[in-house]
């Protein structure tokens, strides 16, 4: 990521400027990689510093560390702070690299998975498209990072119901990924969730069921039962539990998601207040109204409900 160019020798880069904003990029995405995100952010924030004065605010190298900030901000749930970060990594990538290039898909692709996560998927399908047609373009059908892309404008028109142009989309991913990284890989997991939040909302049931399951399993094993990533799947089978009726199961689900999430991203996060409301709802079913109260009491003094 930080090569010595010819460019930046003839800045006179030190080489101990390129190592110290080495070394805390690598440490801030450890600490992202295992849910760790208030430990990444200051670190995060240090490289972003250490690269503006050592490559330039519109360097490349900056970009690189916006980007990854920004990244950090959406699973911190801070969108509106990740936004302007992208675009400005988007306009210094654009200005270095040019409109077509790769790294400008990859900032489309993340632009597009914020809108995803603020729910307003139609506007996100824009940005998901430019991804892939950037980088389809540049990479060919079959690579993994087209297959991402794929995967991502797939999710984004799962949102908005449309199952049959998103359904052969993830699957087209799928196959892409299986067959270069074999059953067990973090995409395959995303997909695999992904595909079976479109069974269930289709009625497939059993297919839904089986695809959270393998989802969960590839998720446990790679990040750690603990990881913020795998209390998204956990959630999300808890969602489908309670629509079979399977309330005790789902109870469970809920208990473990909530502290893992409370453990990982603090009290106050939007996919803790939307886990409070999913466990309340649950509770409600099975009359269990004084812990309702409680759990929905307590959404609303997040301001999230």
């Amino acid at each position: 990521m930080f090569s010595k160019t010819n460019k930046l020798l003839n800045q006179k880069i030190s080489a101990d400027a390129v190592l110290q904003v080495q070394r805390l990029a690598v440490e801030a995405n450890s600490h992202q990689e295992r849910g760790q995100y208030n430990d990444a952010e200051p670190l995060f924030r240090q490289a972003l510093a250490a690269s503006e004065q050592a490559f330039g605010p519109n360097s490349f190298q900056t970009s690189v560390i916006l980007n990854n900030l920004a990244v950090l901000y959406k699973y911190m749930g801070r969108f509106d702070d990740a936004e302007p970060l992208y675009r400005r990594a988007l306009r210094i990538i654009e200005s270095e690299l040019g409109s077509e290039h790769p790294e400008a898909a990859s900032i489309y692709h993340n632009l597009g998975g914020l809108e995803h996560a603020r729910g307003r998927y139609a506007e996100g399908e824009v940005f998901a498209r430019r991804s892939v047609e950037i980088r389809e373009k540049a990479l060919g059908s079959d690579h993994a990072e087209v297959a991402a892309d794929i995967a991502a404008l797939a999710a984004l028109l799962d949102g908005q119901g449309k199952y049959d142009e998103s359904e052969p989309l993830y699957r087209r991913a799928l196959v892409i990924f299986e067959r270069i990284y074999g059953p067990e890989h973090y995409e395959i997991a995303v997909n695999l969730n992904n595909l079976a939040a479109l069974h269930y909302a289709k009625g497939n049931y059993a297919e839904a069921e089986q695809l959270y399951r393998r989802a969960l399993a590839v998720k446990e094993k790679l990040l750690g039962a603990d990881h913020p990533d795998v209390a998204m799947t956990l959630n999300n089978l808890a969602v489908f539990y309670k629509s079979q009726g399977r309330y005790d199961d789902a109870a469970s689900l809920y208990q473990r998601s909530l502290t893992i999430f409370e453990q990982a991203l603090g009290p106050t996060h939007p996919k803790i207040a939307t886990c409070l409301l999913n466990y309340a709802g649950l509770l409600r079913k099975m009359n269990r109204h004084d812990e309702v109260l409680a759990l929905e009491a307590r959404a609303k003094s997040m301001n999230l409900t």
